[in-house]
């Protein structure tokens, strides 16, 4: 299965808290952490959810 990048470019302050538990759930806890997980179909919803936040690359 395919790897994607996800990096926290945004401070998750004074927003939503489904979308703080959003970036917890990736494993995304501070500005410009990084982490490579398998592009599943629920990974892939939860950064549409965030998209606005993070920055997305293909390994």
């Amino acid at each position: 299965m395919k790897k994607i990048k996800i990096t926290l470019v945004k401070s998750p302050i004074d927003r939503p808290e489904r979308q703080k538990l959003t970036l917890q759930a990736l494993g995304l806890n501070k500005t410009n952490s990084t982490k490579e997980v398998e592009a599943t179909p629920q990974v892939l919803g939860m950064v549409r959810k965030v998209e606005h936040l993070v920055k997305v690359e293909n390994v």
